[in-house]
């Protein structure tokens, strides 16, 4: 994946050799944990497209996951307005807490994490045995039943609102979102696209 420099050049390491540095998933928007960088570890994450922090308590660089194997790929760095903390877009190979939760802090989630969570699931049921899941028999038939699937559950959503039947519109919106990820997966069309294609309307 290539990564997005942004403005990270600017970043002011004269006010302190060590600079917070924020990890956040890139998918879901959930904050993975916090560390401090300093030149060489900005360098060396940008370099190996790894998280990479100076360790205070090793007193040297330390690449997140380098004992785990769960690597936090770089997708973008990002400063703040005043230069001097480091905001990083990654992608994690697994859990990123030493406890194994996902976050260092807890359960803390956007309201929206869990699509993107979702998305990366289904993403990971496109080459499994059509056997193992709903999802992945999907992925193993043509892309018109993906289609059909959507198309029916969008009748049942709208057909549910029309009755107001409130529990009944929020299971079949359930179902269609569902069904709406694995039909853009399965079309090779990354939900990232759409909703820059909503940004762009929104202008």
């Amino acid at each position: 994946m290539k990564i997005d420099l942004s403005n990270y050049q600017t970043i002011d390491f004269e006010k302190s050799d060590l600079i917070p540095a924020i990890v956040q998933d890139s998918a879901t928007g959930v904050i993975l944990m916090q560390g401090f960088m300093n030149q060489a570890a900005l360098q060396k994450s940008l370099t190996d497209d790894k998280v990479t922090f100076f360790s205070r308590s090793k007193q040297r660089l330390w690449t997140k996951g380098e004992s785990s194997q769960h690597y936090l790929h770089v997708n973008s760095i990002h400063t703040d307005c005043d230069r001097d903390s480091i905001l990083v877009l990654a992608t994690p190979d697994g859990p990123t807490c030493h406890l194994g939760t996902q976050s260092c802090f807890a359960q803390a989630a956007p309201d929206f994490a869990f699509l993107g969570q979702l998305n990366r699931v289904i993403e990971s049921r496109k080459t499994a045995s059509a056997d193992t899941s709903y999802t992945a028999s999907l992925f193993a038939k043509d892309i018109s039943r993906s289609a059909q699937k959507v198309g029916e559950e969008g009748v049942e959503v709208a057909l549910a609102a029309v009755k107001r039947d409130r529990e009944e519109l929020i299971n079949e919106s359930a179902d269609l979102l569902f069904h709406l990820l694995v039909l853009l997966q399965k079309a090779d069309v990354p939900v990232t696209q759409v909703i820059e294609n909503l940004q762009q309307r929104h202008k």
